[in-house]
């Protein structure tokens, strides 16, 4: 697939990164050329200098037989114009926006093909403060993500020394919770994949993916290891676009409090925010964060643009007692560094965020990607589309599907249609079943099947395992 993509900035050089490693053809267009430069000494790809509202360098990119562009430049504007040139002069098929804007977002018909023609309009920042708010919810895991319009949810848990599932053999799960099915996808060990079978042991300190149906997370949790205490305070550092949206996403279900370096910034954020208290200081201030009494706090996140400051405003706020420390890290090196240390979870923004792109990248009918174990593995959302003769997993049981080693299925959701059901618009009402993927279990057309992919090199080989043959209609 060739793909222009439109920003070289932390969001766009992840995604080249993903792409250009599975052999995509890739343009990346930036003003700044030091950083086109390191990335085409990293990677196989084309660099153009210029400013990526402008008819001629969208040219000089290749835009006449682009398949796709990724407008994710720092501004919105440039953004839509792009995508808006793409349209009229390139014909493009696929034009995908960076939006930060809410008020952009609020509006969806400017996105229309009538008037900007984007065709799938993404804000990291909002990506980013779901994923943050998801794990607030879940204070035992390590990673939250939904597939299937949040009706199945993977969870990333740690096991612990006493922990409910340590010693025991995973065919032990099933007689722990004979009312919940739920499915474990994927174990790493020291950083290594165990595939897992009925008599895979869980050990002391392994990372363990299970798959269940959201309404059962917190009875597989329970299971896996000790639940925590409910989140009720929660400190954030930093008052930015992700620190601003997450306080206002949970500031009516915690105590929320919030320090802003910026005074005029914090007294915009006092003004703008309901029942969060804002304390202009700085996050590495020991004396603030005693006085604000940080070790009485069930979560603290670092929000700040600094990766430094993150880091060490976080190591402060444990050794002082905070119960969980999130810190955002923009740096993959860093992440790796301290994921395994005193910081209980590192986020990398471009990681949790560039699953909303790759979805659209993915050959076949990708409904959802997320990036896990910081890039290494993935789990996709694929739709099973055809019949038995035109596909290689339509009318078939799992057990006999031609998965490539390193590959799981772990959940199917299957929709019936309401009888009698229909819409105002005469569409008919769905119902919707969640099926753990047990080895007799038979793929049907339309299933979302939603794969975990211990090495993500392996990736387009599953993609060409749910592609229908040609001829198919």
């Amino acid at each position: 697939m060739k793909i222009v993509i439109l920003g070289a900035g932390q969001v766009g050089s992840s995604v080249a990164e993903n792409l250009v490693s599975e052999a995509n053809d890739i343009t990346i267009v930036d003003t700044n050329a030091e950083r086109l430069k390191k990335l085409q000494d990293r990677f196989d790809l084309r660099t153009v200098v210029g400013n990526a509202g402008h008819p001629a360098v969208l040219e000089q990119a290749g835009a006449r037989d682009a398949d796709m562009i990724l407008a994710v430049t720092q501004s919105d504007e440039t953004n839509m114009v792009a995508c808006k040139l793409a349209a009229t002069m390139f014909n493009i098929p696929t034009k995908i926006a960076r939006i930060r804007s809410g008020d952009y977002l609020s509006h969806p018909e400017i996105f229309s093909p009538q008037n900007f023609s984007i065709d799938s309009a993404i804000c990291p920042e909002q990506v980013l403060t779901d994923y943050i708010a998801k794990l607030l919810e879940f204070p035992e895991a390590l990673q939250v993500l939904e597939f299937a319009e949040g009706r199945v949810s993977l969870v990333a848990v740690k096991a612990f020394h006493g922990g409910p599932l340590v010693g025991h053999a995973l065919s032990h799960l099933r007689s722990h919770m004979p009312q919940i099915d739920a499915r474990v996808a994927a174990i790493f060990r020291q950083d290594s994949p165990i595939i897992p079978e009925g008599d895979t042991v869980v050990e002391a300190g392994d990372e363990v993916f299970f798959i269940a149906d959201t309404k059962n997370i917190r009875g597989v949790l329970r299971e896996l290891r000790r639940m925590d205490k409910p989140v009720k305070r929660v400190m954030l550092g930093g008052g930015g676009n992700i620190g601003r949206r997450l306080a206002k996403q949970i500031e009516h279900r915690f105590a929320v409090k919030l320090i802003e370096y910026n005074k005029a910034n914090a007294e915009r954020l006092a003004a703008e925010l309901d029942k969060t208290l804002v304390l202009h200081g700085d996050v590495t201030d020991e004396q603030l964060l005693a006085e604000e009494n940080i070790g009485d706090m069930d979560v603290y996140c670092a929000l700040t643009n600094d990766d430094e400051n993150n880091i060490m405003s976080s190591l402060l706020a444990k050794r002082m007692g905070v119960r969980k420390v999130i810190a955002l890290i923009n740096r993959s090196s860093y992440v790796n560094l301290v994921q395994s240390g005193d910081i209980d979870i590192a986020i990398s923004p471009a990681q949790a965020t560039i699953g909303t792109l790759l979805a659209r990248v993915r050959r076949g009918d990708c409904a959802a990607v997320h990036s896990l174990r910081r890039g290494a593995a993935e789990a996709l959302e694929l739709v099973a589309h055809g019949d038995a003769r035109s596909s290689k997993v339509v009318g078939r049981r799992i057990e006999e599907l031609d998965l490539p080693k390193g590959a799981t299925i772990g959940a199917i959701v299957r929709r019936h249609a309401r009888e009698p059901g229909r819409h105002d618009d005469g569409k008919p009402v769905y119902d919707y079943q969640v099926l753990m993927a047990h080895h007799d279990v038979v793929i049907e057309p339309d299933d979302h099947v939603i794969v975990f992919v211990v090495n993500k090199r392996i990736v387009p080989q599953v993609e060409k395992l749910f592609q229908v043959n040609v001829g198919f209609i």
